[in-house]
């Protein structure tokens, strides 16, 4: 069929996951009109991400349902090893009320739960449009931006959008990679696993955190979701499929150490499925303004629950910058630091994933010997047990928004911590959408005044609390924070530091979230 008139949209999305849905909102957020492209009616019913950290809470914050998020999501205590007759070999604990974010560090919640809010939520802003049943076909440069062809699955017709910028975060199977002729690298891991959902209204009598079987033969997950409903991940075995375990009677085997206590009928088979664990990076997450983000760039295997949270830190990193270029207030090169800042640290943390889970589960008998071993000694060493429960993420690499130092301590790519202040707010309540600095040196009143002009919140920090505390063992005086909470640059005197705020601010506009 004959295409319609072409419509022309600031930003096209292609996909309505957690990923395209948090970048629509944040760039609602900032008065960026985006048009959502999503090939299926709804929201996909079965569950697949169920754990986000204190950092992506931050994010469910920014968004504006952090308390809708808390009803559906329960914090998980920490995490236990296991051997393969179901012996503890450590144990670490997850204080849900001590963090640095204002929210716990480990969550679980249902995906469809989450993507349900997240859609609710974007339909606060008129700016921001869903369309369903929207099959991309073909997208193609066009100008400085792209044009996306897609087909109405309802009608059959076909529609063509010009965008400035296009989002791909159309997961795996992504046909804006393929488009832009980006190719998957493969960072030689593919594992098949069988992953079993069940609702239960029993109490399975169970600590409140994630069990992890340290088992080379037979390795397994089992976390509990919700009020009701509980994962168990096992690796399969040669020539096995989920066929194999589609039943609550073949899968007792497998799931007998959490339920033997319970009869068939107080439990609910939700979904066996087979799922191939990779670990795999695009080589080019950029061409021109379009942009990959989520799965569509970067596939983590889940040993550290960071598959999703990954997608939503991009983009939380991408949607302030494509803000700032469209209203000319930052140039537009700035977009270069998406893959330089994003491609590093999803790096990092894929290997993080592939060393915790080899280091649980690998090496054969002598793997297994050595966890024996090992593993109770390591939950009683207090450096090394904190480290393992640590929610924090490594710092973004140096680029023209991170002004990053060698030196020991340095803040500059490392997340601010959203601490509570004394008058009750959390840096985020003052901060807003915008850039911060945060300081424990007093400031003139003219430069705290031209800075508040420029839209800058200023911050001080309290004598001995934690934003004073996190200065001093980062070595620094002031801090100057991106809207994405970021630390740009920091450092023990005001002057350096506030030049580097000079010259974004000379250019910087109203960057703060829009009623």
């Amino acid at each position: 069929m004959n295409a319609k008139e072409i419509r022309h949209i600031p930003v096209v999305i292609v996909g309505a996951g957690p990923t395209g849905i948090t970048a629509a909102t944040l760039l609602a957020q900032y008065g960026v009109n985006s048009l959502i492209l999503e090939r299926w009616p709804g929201v996909y019913p079965q569950p697949r991400a169920v754990h986000l950290d204190d950092e992506i809470y931050r994010v469910i914050a920014r968004l504006g349902i952090a308390a809708e998020f808390a009803a559906i999501s329960r914090p998980t205590l920490g995490l236990r090893l296991l051997d393969d007759h179901f012996n503890v070999l450590a144990e670490f604990h997850r204080d849900p009320n001590q963090n640095v974010h204002g929210y716990p560090q480990a969550n679980m919640f249902d995906q469809p739960e989450l993507e349900t809010l997240l859609r609710a939520n974007l339909e606060r802003y008129p700016n921001a449009e869903l369309r369903g049943n929207a099959d991309v076909t073909a997208i193609a440069a066009h100008g400085s931006g792209a044009r996306v062809t897609f087909t109405d699955r309802t009608d059959g017709t076909v529609h063509q959008i010009d965008a400035d910028y296009l989002l791909g975060c159309d997961g795996a199977n992504s046909i804006v990679r393929a488009q832009i002729g980006s190719t998957m690298r493969d960072l030689n891991f593919e594992q098949r696993w069988l992953v079993v959902d069940v609702a239960t209204d029993a109490d399975l009598r169970q600590w409140d955190g994630v069990y992890q079987m340290c088992d080379p033969a037979r390795a397994g997950t089992y976390m509990r979701i919700g009020d009701s409903r509980y994962r168990w991940e096992f690796r399969l075995l040669e020539g096995e499929s989920a066929c194999d375990f589609d039943t609550l009677d073949t899968l007792r085997p497998l799931i007998a150490p959490w339920t033997r206590h319970l009869a068939d009928s107080e439990m609910t088979l939700l979904r066996v499925t087979e799922y191939t664990f990779r670990a795999q990076i695009a080589d080019r997450w950029r061409r021109g303004n379009i942009f990959l983000l989520g799965d569509a760039a970067h596939l983590t295997p889940p040993f550290i629950g960071q598959g999703m949270c990954a997608g939503l830190r991009d983009a939380f990193n991408l949607s302030w910058k494509i803000a700032a270029v469209r209203n000319g207030t930052l140039p537009a090169d700035t977009l270069d630091t998406y893959q330089q800042e994003r491609k590093p640290h999803c790096r990092a943390l894929i290997r993080l994933a592939l060393s915790v889970g080899w280091a649980m589960t690998g090496g054969g008998r002598l793997g297994d010997a050595t966890r024996r071993t090992v593993l109770p000694r390591v939950g009683v060493i207090p450096g090394l047990r904190k480290k393992i429960v640590d929610s924090t993420t490594p710092a973004l690499r140096r680029s023209a928004l991170v002004h990053s130092t060698r030196r020991p301590g340095q803040l500059a790519g490392k997340m601010c911590p959203n601490a509570l202040l004394d008058n009750g707010k959390r840096l985020d309540d003052i901060a807003g959408s915008g850039f911060a600095l945060v300081t424990r040196i007093p400031l003139e009143t003219a430069v705290e005044t031209q800075l508040s002009a420029r839209d800058i919140a200023v911050i001080h920090a309290d004598p001995r609390g934690q934003l004073d505390v996190w200065l001093r063992h980062g070595r620094a005086a002031v801090a100057f924070i991106r809207p994405d909470r970021t630390v740009m640059s920091a450092g023990r005197d005001v002057a350096p530091v506030l030049a580097t705020a000079a010259t974004l601010s000379r250019s910087v506009r109203h960057l703060s979230v829009r009623p």
